[in-house]
């Protein structure tokens, strides 16, 4: 079993991504691998963002690790939030906030078409690799469902019904941008 960093200290996508990897590997976070800092993203692409994570983890540790980068593009808001998503609002990171921001630019808007993008940036054996995933949908007129994180509640994929923060996680891996993106990592490491 290999064990890989992610370069991450937020609960609910450690246990999104867990969810998706099963066994083959131990995904361990950076609390758990001692690491306790937040770093930055001060980058203008998702990209950009995700390697500034890796590298910053990868010299710390000198292990393999793996980070991501995931933004919120909105057709009628020029691809916003984007790569500004967790801090749309402001630097506090407040989704509720985030959340009111969007609603209130889109009001009266039929176009709600958007995307979620993730990034993912592996640094393996000191070589770079990249892994995106896209889940396209439409934004709600107000929030719906307790499930989720972040933009869940306006988001809702295109093929369903009802929002992310409705679904269950199995039903939101069926959709998921970052479920895209995490099974082309694990497939490219299984081939290695």
């Amino acid at each position: 079993m290999h064990t890989l960093i992610f370069a991450t200290n937020n609960d609910h996508k450690i246990k999104e991504i867990q969810s998706l990897v099963g066994k083959d590997f131990n995904i361990i976070t950076l609390k758990q691998a001692g690491i306790d800092i937040d770093i930055p993203e001060p980058h203008d692409t998702l990209q950009e963002n995700a390697t500034e994570k890796a590298v910053t983890i990868q010299q710390l540790t000198s292990e393999n690790c793996f980070s991501e980068d995931t933004g919120l593009e909105i057709d009628a808001l020029n691809g916003e939030p984007g790569v500004k998503s967790a801090r749309y609002a402001g630097d506090e990171r407040n989704f509720q906030a985030n959340i009111d921001k969007v609603l209130e630019k889109l009001k009266g808007n039929s176009n709600r078409k958007a995307q979620f993008r993730t990034v993912i940036c592996l640094l393996w054996n000191k070589e770079s690799f990249y892994f995106e995933g896209i889940c396209e949908g439409t934004i709600s007129e107000k929030m719906h469902g307790e499930e989720g994180f972040g933009y869940d509640p306006i988001f809702i994929p295109t093929g369903a019904s009802k929002s992310f923060a409705e679904m269950t996680m199995a039903e939101k891996n069926k959709f998921s941008h970052r479920q895209k993106a995490v099974t082309k990592l694990f497939t490219f490491l299984h081939s290695i």
